[in-house]
């Protein structure tokens, strides 16, 4: 029975990979920092079936401690400050999460036991103020944010220690990926949790920033699984993983307040407070890599996907809760 240590377990993808190593059969040591207000909302319904050890990104010997103690054949680093508009607040501590923690975890996989595989979760932000169309795994990175910067870092110093010390590292790039557990402060989210509350007469409007930055968006349930794989090849490699198609903001509104027979522009505000310094306008991402060499491909398109995160925000608004808590989607 392998066993895999998932840092950020808590958090979207975390959970979701929880889930299916489980499925697998994997015995899964979650890492989470220790916090007065740790969240295990999203993996309250495998907590008593994974163990959850306490380590930070930030703290090189805990990560030394868990790797020695726990002996993992897996590493998912899922753990980093991960919201765009926040790294521009706090862009010293992003850095320290989204990239040095990096490094950290791969030192600490390279004293410990350099045979561990190691998954470095890499993000399409890097590619920022695109170069070409779509990106691939050899498009030129341009990142316009902070978290952009830090995880093109973490991108670069996983493939020098696979480079440099043969450690089976593999970033997978992957686009943007949504689910009804990912967090209220993203743009998604917000958008389909607004438009329930709209239709329950919970809310009136919808503030947002600028509508027409298109995005490749995906489920997190898929992408999940193409980390897996990534981890199970002969040899390590980087891939791009997305669904190839892109749409913008707008198209999202349009889709999640349709559904629910609201016409948008009677609800939607623009605020110029939701706009980034730098934006990112179109990202799209090219995954014939992927559904080549991993037999990799996205089972949820685009409306199937707002339509599942609708859907659960009204289940759960109707049962008076207001955070993502639902194990089966």
């Amino acid at each position: 029975m392998p066993t895999a240590l998932i840092t950020g377990v808590t958090g979207q993808d975390g959970s979701y990979l929880a889930d299916l190593l489980l499925e697998k059969g994997y015995t899964v040591i979650g890492m989470v920092r220790r916090t007065s207000t740790i969240n295990f909302d999203r993996i309250n319904h495998i907590q008593d079936k994974i163990e959850v050890v306490q380590g930070d990104l930030l703290d090189q010997m805990s990560l030394i401690g868990i790797l020695h103690d726990y002996r993992p054949d897996e590493v998912y680093n899922l753990a980093a400050q991960s919201f765009v508009p926040t790294s521009f607040t706090q862009p010293v501590l992003t850095g320290e999460f989204t990239a040095l923690g990096v490094t950290r975890m791969l030192e600490a996989i390279r004293i410990v036991d350099p045979q561990i595989r190691f998954y470095q979760a890499s993000s399409s932000e890097m590619f920022g103020k695109v170069v070409e169309v779509p990106q691939r795994e050899t498009t030129p990175f341009y990142p316009r944010s902070p978290y952009g910067v830090a995880k093109v870092y973490g991108h670069w110093i996983t493939v020098n220690y696979r480079e440099s010390y043969n450690i089976f590292g593999c970033s997978g790039i992957l686009f943007n990926h949504e689910s009804p557990r990912r967090g209220l402060e993203f743009v998604t989210h917000k958008i389909t949790h607004t438009a329930a509350r709209i239709k329950l007469g919970m809310a009136k409007e919808l503030r947002l920033g600028n509508l027409e930055a298109r995005r490749d968006w995906g489920y997190a349930g898929d992408y999940v699984r193409a980390m897996w794989l990534m981890l199970q090849q002969d040899e390590p490699d980087d891939y791009v993983v997305a669904t190839g198609e892109t749409h913008s903001v707008q198209e999202f509104v349009e889709e999640a307040f349709g559904y629910l027979d609201l016409d948008w522009r009677q609800y939607v505000v623009q605020d110029p407070r939701y706009y980034r310094p730098a934006e990112v306008d179109l990202l799209v991402g090219d995954p014939r890599k992927a559904a080549a060499k991993l037999k990799w491909e996205p089972s949820v398109d685009f409306r199937q996907l707002v339509r599942i995160m609708v859907d659960a925000d009204l289940e759960q608004l109707r049962k008076g809760q207001h955070t993502p808590n639902n194990p089966l989607i």
